[in-house]
């Protein structure tokens, strides 16, 4: 994953190699199980950017995207993301078991991907631009309000320990934004901060208790959308 300087032909000579993190998409499978050097590598880059070799930064191409996945169930040989770095993920998406009919099409081997016949759909510059109309989404000081006082909810509970933090609130803006764009406006509703926040929020908290799952996460989220006032 990570950049190196290699000795190159000639005695003395070092060359950059970039190393996979140099992509637009990264896709760091089981993350739980990178050493932490490698989580700590991804969280400057995901914080900044860029990375940094024996001093030397090197900016990542635009858009930088990392999507991970990790096994919640599985703690031997694992190594727990720090509490920065789940902050740095926009989001957290529960799959679970697929539906009988997929699992059942699965089991028959009628959905077979064909990788070979796999193509773009949108080009980086229609990425930047979505990107930037996202940024443009308008939103009500009503609606902004709402936002916070969901977050303030999480950070005066007693049995959470650490609620979300300042860029969780930001994080959850900016999916307020992209779901209102998808939705065809130039304006965010309080549905769209009641739609994006257990995906947005959950995995930010942590809480006093032993039970941090998931779902545990989850319903603590939407307990808290229950008991926050909608603007009108």
């Amino acid at each position: 994953v990570l950049p190196e300087f290699r000795e190159g032909v000639r005695v003395g000579e070092l060359r950059f190699a970039p190393g996979p993190i140099f992509a637009q998409i990264v896709l760091a499978d089981e993350i739980n199980r990178a050493s932490p050097k490698t989580q700590s590598a991804l969280l400057e880059a995901m914080a900044e950017g860029g990375v940094t070799v024996d001093g030397e930064r090197h900016p990542l191409p635009e858009p930088f995207f990392v999507v991970a996945t990790q096994n919640p169930f599985e703690h031997h040989g694992t190594y727990p993301l720090p509490e920065s770095q789940l902050d740095r993920f926009q989001r957290r998406l529960e799959l679970g078991y697929p539906g009988r009919d997929d699992e059942l099409s699965v089991l028959r081997g009628d959905r077979v991907a064909d990788v070979s016949a796999v193509s773009a759909v949108l080009s980086v510059e229609e990425v930047r631009g979505l990107q930037r109309a996202s940024r443009r989404v308008k939103f009500e000081d009503a609606v902004l309000s709402y936002l916070l006082d969901i977050v303030a909810a999480t950070r005066d509970r007693d049995d959470i320990a650490v609620g979300v933090s300042t860029r969780g609130a930001l994080a959850h803006r900016a999916a307020s934004q992209a779901r209102a764009l998808l939705d065809g406006r130039d304006y965010c509703i309080p549905e769209d901060v009641r739609d994006t926040a257990p995906t947005v929020l959950a995995h930010r908290l942590i809480l006093d208790t032993g039970n941090a799952s998931p779902a545990h996460t989850q319903w603590l989220i939407e307990e808290i959308l229950e008991s926050t006032p909608v603007p009108l």
